[in-house]
């Protein structure tokens, strides 16, 4: 059986309050623990209209108080955008709260835009220092060398809680190099996705964060009565991100039915239709046949679904399908 795990991003429906959104959110994750996923992580994202989540450690921590066993966590906190001072007294603080139930996921993006970044006191070039960010960041949790040697991390120093890098293919040597598990989008076994697997099996090195590599594959996956029914519950999310590609503006999530590609403009069109082809979708049957394919392609340790749907009875129906799929497999 092969662990599954949820990341929610709280995305915002049309109509609807952001603090609703968060809401949402939360009672996902109380469903998500019933249904037996070992992971719920929420993201971060700052001044985008359709995204509530813009502070994932404070809502980890509702997460975490509203449910019982699931392991809550981020996906992720982007150091660039932080002190690694500051990210390891939250982590520390959620730790001490919930013992063994927190993930540390990190990523290296910054704002969406010129102006949140500006406002973040932050700039591209930031990315650049993600792995020194990174092991700054182990080192406030040790007992050894710290980043400033007088200044300690409470509660954070002692602690030991899990890193994960959320990583394209070439963030994947960055992960291996840090000793955290890999995070990366791909449901689609291609050369590129497999190459950067292999890269980051070969180059890791062992930490007080995982003794062994550890890969967890995100990306849209969904499980309905028919393949145009699973289609549907994907497209809302697609269309968001292609429109943001096109227009600047990650817009919150509309029906299925009022998405019409032929109304698209063309490179709106191209970006919808390949972030399509990157989700798993289907009937039981056929989503069961292509999770075997791609477990024997990837030899992935967990799956991370990070779908958002505009209907969310089906969303939840869903879950509960694929977490079935995964029980019988």
């Amino acid at each position: 059986m092969i662990p599954l795990s949820i990341l929610d991003r709280s995305l915002v429906r049309r109509g609807q309050p952001p603090g609703e959104a968060l809401r949402e959110t939360v009672r996902f994750a109380r469903h998500a623990e019933a249904l037996g996923y070992r992971r719920f992580w929420v993201s971060e994202h700052h001044g985008v209209p359709g995204i509530a989540g813009s502070a994932p450690t404070v809502l980890a921590a509702a997460v975490a108080a509203a449910t019982e066993r699931i392991r809550v966590g981020t996906g992720g906190v982007m150091l660039p955008n932080h002190r690694t001072l500051l990210v390891a007294e939250q982590f520390g603080v959620l730790e001490s709260l919930f013992p063994g139930r927190i993930d540390m996921g990190l990523g290296r993006s910054v704002g969406f835009t010129d102006g949140i970044r500006r406002a973040l006191g932050t700039e591209k070039s930031a990315m650049d220092d993600f792995g020194a960010q990174l092991a700054e960041l182990h080192a406030w949790f040790t007992d050894g060398p710290r980043p400033h040697s007088r200044v300690h991390a409470r509660p954070a120093e002692g602690l030991r809680l899990p890193a994960f890098v959320l990583a394209n293919d070439a963030g994947a040597q960055i992960a291996a190099e840090a000793g955290a598990a890999l995070v990366i989008g791909g449901l689609r076994p291609d050369a590129r996705l497999l190459s950067a697997l292999d890269r980051y099996r070969s180059a890791f090195r062992p930490s007080a964060w995982w003794d062994r590599p550890q890969v967890i594959l995100a990306g849209g996956i969904a499980v309905a009565g028919t393949p145009d029914a699973a289609r549907r519950l994907l497209a809302p999310e697609t269309w968001s991100l292609a429109y943001s590609r096109t227009h600047g503006v990650f817009p919150p999530l509309i029906p299925a039915e009022e998405i019409a590609p032929e109304c698209m403009t063309r490179r709106e069109r191209e970006f919808y239709e390949s972030g399509m082809r990157a989700h798993l979708y289907g009937t039981d049957t056929q989503v069961a046949a292509e999770l075997d394919d791609l477990l024997a392609a990837t030899a992935a340790d967990e799956l991370l679904l990070t779908m958002g749907a505009h209907d969310r009875e089906a969303l939840l129906t869903s879950c509960e399908r694929l977490a079935e799929l995964a029980a019988a497999g």
